[in-house]
């Protein structure tokens, strides 16, 4: 058995899906290009989005040059809503991305109802949402496709790293002649991506998180290193060269030993959002609303403060390891929306949340340090 089918097996588990209808990728990103160029996604097509993603997202549409339709989210579960889709749909709508933000999922079984109805098809973007459930059933079952990330700071990490996952074999044929055409990581790309592996396991802590994301970030824009989110992926809308790159065998081997833990970490993000909620709710302060806690599976705690920077910089001198996601309607642009055909003032929701909200850390052991911080910290969250 091969290393990438080994690999492949021990996704499906998790899924609860057929190895055979998984794929893996060099970054999510390009699982969704696949997953858009296999059902002939192109010019004069519109793809319904939420104005509330990374920028990466309309990326992959553009590229095929297809539209991105955004629709304004829920303030309370964070997407994209029914009602909002319904009325963004035209004759040149194609698909729909269905969004599992921070690890919920909501209204899928709607949407995808909705969709059917109208001969559109589904994408999950479940890149939050690995070993989380919806209804009873893993994220990424009810659509016609369904992309995960592997990325430093998902629910298991190979470093970078995609999966697609294809439910409606129909499309099978299109993906495998897709994936013909994949470009496969060169010696020294593998070797840079293991040996940052190696040293976020050796160094990073608390103490060294800010130093070692902010000089991470720098030296993956400039392309210095393997990064999440390289160069012009996240200033142009032109595809980069190289894109198109399938997984590596670091990163197979990373994900296999990340999986022996997942169940056990989804649980321990459980608990602490609990945690989080209840701190929160006690205190009359934005929390996650009850009824997701079901469904959700807590990457990153969402919190809505009124001084975002201020707050980072509180953060950091505590040595509290925040996310910064959403920043912006599609983080991490800050200008030049109408390049991604967005125009912010249209989402007043998106708009909103994306100017106050950052996220609580889920995955460490003890939230104690977290809490304390928050309490000392109280009348800065809104």
């Amino acid at each position: 058995m091969s290393r990438e089918y080994e690999y492949r097996l021990a996704l499906s588990k998790t899924l609860q899906s057929n190895p055979d209808q998984l794929f893996c990728y060099w970054k999510g990103r390009v699982a969704l290009y696949a997953a858009l160029k296999a059902i002939g996604i192109g010019e004069g097509d519109e793809v319904i989005l939420p104005a509330f993603t990374c920028v990466v997202v309309p990326n992959a549409i553009i590229y095929l040059k297809a539209k991105p339709v955004y629709v304004d989210i829920d303030s309370d579960s964070l997407n994209a809503k029914l009602i909002n889709i319904q009325t963004a749909t035209t004759e040149k709508t194609k698909c729909i991305l269905i969004q599992n933000t921070f690890g919920l999922s909501s209204e899928v079984d709607e949407v995808v109802a909705f969709a059917k109805s109208k001969g559109i098809l589904t994408i999950e973007d479940c890149t939050h949402g690995f070993g989380g459930f919806y209804q009873n059933s893993p994220n990424g079952l009810r659509s016609d496709f369904a992309f995960f990330s592997t990325q430093w700071n998902k629910p298991f990490s190979t470093g970078v790293g995609g999966i697609l996952l294809v439910n409606n074999v129909a499309y099978l044929d299109a993906i495998n002649k897709e994936n013909k055409f994949l470009i496969k990581p060169g010696v020294k790309k593998s070797a840079m991506l293991k040996v940052l592996i190696g040293f976020k396991n050796a160094f990073l802590g608390d103490r060294t998180y800010w130093f070692f994301v902010k000089f991470y970030r720098f030296l993956s824009k400039t392309g210095l290193v393997v990064g999440s989110s390289s160069g012009t992926e996240i200033t142009s809308t032109v595809m980069p060269n190289g894109f198109f790159m399938g997984a590596s065998a670091v990163q197979f081997t990373e994900g296999l030993k990340a999986l022996r833990h997942i169940d056990k970490l989804m649980h321990r993000r459980k608990q602490n959002a609990d945690s989080f909620s209840n701190f929160l709710r006690v205190r009359g302060k934005t929390s996650v609303k009850e009824i997701f806690n079901e469904n959700h599976s807590f990457l990153k705690y969402p919190i809505l403060v009124n001084d975002r920077q201020l707050f980072i910089v509180k953060a950091e001198k505590a040595s509290i390891r925040l996310g910064d996601w959403f920043l912006s309607p599609i983080h991490p642009v800050e200008s030049e929306f109408e390049k991604w055909f967005l125009k912010p003032e249209n989402f007043p929701n998106a708009s909103y949340v994306s100017k106050h909200v950052l996220n609580l850390p889920t995955e460490i052991e003890n939230p104690e340090k977290v809490l304390a911080f928050l309490s000392q910290n109280i009348d800065d969250i809104l």
